[in-house]
């Protein structure tokens, strides 16, 4: 069959040209060599056949990865990896602060904060210096789901309804002793309400969003510094990539607050709980210790 002419089926049912560029530049972006992404990419056109899901395609490409590279499975896995934090929001918005914890921030999950009009719970408070960040996560436990344009507005009105209480006219004081504590000081000099989604947002939603001044983080969004592209420079992956896992012990690891691989290995009791040999504890630590140092930028 002719690859060109194959049309896939997107999991918002949509149905698109297949194109083996994409497929290799996902590859690509796991590390995965030259030989082994022409290994997966003739195994994937065996399977191809007109109407195909693009999860059938993905589910073929990452098993055939996996046989010659864990971490670069992983690494293949991230998107999928992320909708698996769920089904709530919580262990995503945990994953956020980690990431903005890399950029220097301190952050707090689920902290309930007193507008000028009514209280909200913010799910990630994150501060550094006199900047305070307001964080909203929208997380979806599926592929195909967008953010509209609603979740701006609603976001921007809750923004604006906090910082109205906010004194911007002395600098943040040098330390505190928690988060909470710096929140009621009320002394910042700059502010800013963000959005971290794990899908995309719509046109509307990116158009309102930046105009109205929202930080607007999404899968791909913006172009070379979205989630992704974050998440592969500063090795943030979740547990819920590991290979060397089964799904009960990724659930286990993230019901005990262990959200990122890089923490793993620091955890060696937790993973004696949960029954493991010290073959299984080494393979773990191996693919966690791959994934956070062989570092990959990915490229577009």
């Amino acid at each position: 069959m002719n690859r060109r002419s194959v049309r896939i089926t997107k999991a918002s049912g949509e149905k698109v040209p297949f194109s083996e560029d994409k497929l290799r530049r996902s590859l690509e972006r796991s590390g995965a060599t030259e030989s082994q992404i022409d290994f997966v990419v003739d195994e994937v056109g065996g399977l191809l056949y007109d109407g195909i899901p693009t999860g059938k395609i993905y589910r073929k490409a990452y098993e055939m990865l996996r046989k010659r590279s864990r971490s670069k499975a992983a690494r293949y896995k991230l998107k999928k990896a992320i909708m698996e934090l769920g089904p709530s929001g919580y262990p995503f918005e945990r994953f956020v602060g980690a990431i903005l914890e890399q950029q220097g921030f301190r952050s707090e999950v689920g902290v309930q904060v007193e507008g000028k009009c009514v209280s909200h719970e913010i799910d990630v408070l994150a501060v550094k210096n006199s900047k305070l960040i307001l964080v909203e996560c929208k997380f979806h436990n599926r592929p195909g789901v967008k953010c509209d344009v609603k979740v701006p507005l609603y976001i921007h009105s809750r923004f604006r309804d906090v910082v109205m209480t906010r004194n911007s006219d002395e600098s943040a004081p040098a330390s505190l002793e928690n988060l909470h504590q710096l929140l009621n000081s009320n002394h910042f000099t700059e502010y800013e309400g963000w959005i971290v989604t794990n899908t995309r947002f719509t046109d509307d939603a990116i158009s309102y969003g930046t105009c109205s001044g929202l930080v607007m983080l999404g899968w791909d969004y913006p172009a070379k510094n979205g989630l992704r592209h974050r998440i592969g420079l500063a090795g943030l992956h979740p547990v819920t990539c590991l290979s060397s896992l089964n799904r009960k012990e990724k659930e286990f690891l993230l019901e005990k607050g262990i959200v990122l691989c890089r923490s793993v290995p620091e955890q060696v009791a937790l993973l004696r709980e949960l029954g493991l040999s010290d073959a299984r504890i080494a393979k773990v630590e191996r693919e966690c210790d791959e994934l956070v140092h062989e570092l990959d930028v990915p490229r577009e």
